[in-house]
């Protein structure tokens, strides 16, 4: 075969499938990988996914068929959920058959530390390259692409958004989308992949800082096999958008783990951590950071550029320790000079107050009060970031059932609206999840309003204050 004459396609063409097989599938009721694929792209209503076991006519009421060559027409893209000893038979049909990319759910290969495993992957490889495609994986769930309708499982909202997510874990890939769905956070591309047999994580990350999708990356890695060439692009990336790195493997249990898992080369984590400075990234120390700090990224229209903030909420107790927190995860609650304290004041009932900042006053759950604050401190140039908190009262105990009324909810989101567009400074808020399912629903309602109103919404102060510190940080190095 001359080589010369074969084109391996770009990673645009692989995130561009217009048809998807899936590989290994089962009608016997189960469900697996490959049955919440089928399922997924059911469910958005893909008219290109074809099942593929000789077993069965149908699966899930859909034409099933023996083998990837009996399928009509072209086919793009391949996920494969059978055993590794059967993959060299099917890779040479998918060379046949002219696939861009195949996709491996299947484990058991390098990662095994198996002497023949490692061999097997190497004729993977190989098959690959003289057939023209690309191989994902293996060892991953591969591939959610919203804007080619190209899903890898169940229920993650499906409309498009800036964030470019890669990921060496497949749970990890799964559970991004899914865990910051509510908080607002769209994907561009999600790729995993795993082993990284052919696509690494150096082709990802040169291909997504220069898609036009994309505005942000987020990255999952336990190691690098190119160090050089790592940093390079990273660097690159890094130059031209915010890069959020999260390192899995830091502790002896972490590297065993991920040697283990897919079969990374592990170097210094001093080492890594000096790269990911240098080039300007953005390192967190697990997957609820980077949805934090993605959350203050998407949402912030401008970073600030200080980090005073102006806290205030209700509970005199719960402000104390939200102080210490914000302060401990490196913003500064600055006291209020005597003139804001004195406006303040004006407007807001004295007794049993708080005015040095945080503020508390027993009616800054009203909009009124609220929107009395807010006018104060809006103007104030004593501080760079306003930040409201419901202390460490769940939404259910403090608010005690009236966020769920409408007009209350609507009066309350149209005074921050209004703060926000006439002051001029960026408004976070801290909601503490509820303890117990009515009050869980009501949450839930009121976070899906904030944001749909262009807020973000954070879990924690603690966590608040550290994925915007970390921000600020980031800005503050490549200014």
């Amino acid at each position: 075969m001359n080589q010369e004459l074969i084109q391996i396609p770009s990673l645009e063409e692989v995130f561009s499938p217009r048809s998807v097989a899936i590989i290994g599938v089962s009608g016997s009721g189960k469900l697996g990988f490959a049955e919440m694929v089928l399922l997924g792209h059911l469910e958005i209503g893909n008219p290109n996914v074809y099942p593929v076991n000789p077993k069965y006519d149908k699966i899930f009421d859909t034409p099933c068929y023996p083998s990837i060559l009996d399928i009509p027409g072209p086919v793009d893209h391949v996920v494969v959920n059978i055993p590794a000893g059967s993959v060299l038979d099917l890779l040479h049909q998918c060379a046949r058959k002219k696939v861009k990319s195949v996709h491996f759910f299947t484990a058991g290969f390098g990662e095994s530390g198996l002497e023949d495993r490692v061999d097997l992957e190497q004729q993977m490889l190989k098959i690959a390259r003289e057939g023209g495609f690309r191989i994902i994986g293996p060892n991953c769930v591969g591939l959610f692409i919203p804007k080619a309708r190209t899903i890898n499982t169940l229920g993650i909202p499906f409309d498009a958004g800036p964030i470019g997510f890669i990921s060496q874990s497949g749970g990890h890939a799964n559970n991004l989308p899914n865990f910051s769905a509510l908080r607002g956070l769209r994907f561009s591309k999600v790729v995993s992949y795993g082993n990284a047999l052919d696509v690494d994580e150096i082709e990802l990350l040169d291909y997504l800082s220069t898609d036009d999708e994309t505005t942000m990356i987020g990255a999952y890695i336990e190691g690098v096999k190119k160090g050089r060439d790592f940093f390079s692009v990273l660097n690159k990336a890094a130059s031209r958008k915010p890069v959020i790195v999260y390192k899995g493997g830091k502790t002896e249990a972490g590297l065993r783990a991920a040697k283990g898992h897919t079969a990374s080369m592990i170097s210094s984590i001093d080492v890594f951590n000096a790269v990911c400075r240098q080039a300007n990234a953005i390192q967190v120390d697990n997957l609820d950071e980077m949805i934090d700090v993605m959350t203050a990224l998407r949402f912030l229209k401008k970073i600030p550029t200080g980090k005073n903030v102006a806290l205030f909420g209700s509970g005199g107790g719960p402000s104390v320790l939200a102080g210490d927190e914000m302060e401990t995860c490196g913003l500064t609650i600055p006291r209020f000079s005597n003139d804001i304290q004195t406006r303040l004041k004006s407007v807001l009932p004295v007794d049993g107050g708080i005015f040095m900042n945080p503020l508390d006053t027993v009616n800054l759950i009203d909009p009124e009060a609220i929107a009395a604050a807010f006018n104060v401190l809006c103007k104030s140039d004593e501080v760079d970031i306003l930040v409201y908190h419901m202390g460490f009262h769940p939404i259910g105990m403090w608010g005690i059932g009236r966020f769920s009324e409408k007009k209350y909810l609507d009066q309350l989101i149209q005074t921050m609206v209004q703060a926000r567009e006439t002051g001029g400074k960026p408004i976070l808020l801290a909601l503490r999840p509820a303890q117990d399912l009515t009050a869980m629903k009501e949450f839930l309602e009121v976070q899906k309003a904030f944001v749909d109103s262009g807020f973000p919404v954070f879990h924690s102060l603690g966590n608040l204050a550290l994925a915007v510190n970390r921000i600020i940080d980031w800005k503050d190095r490549i200014q």
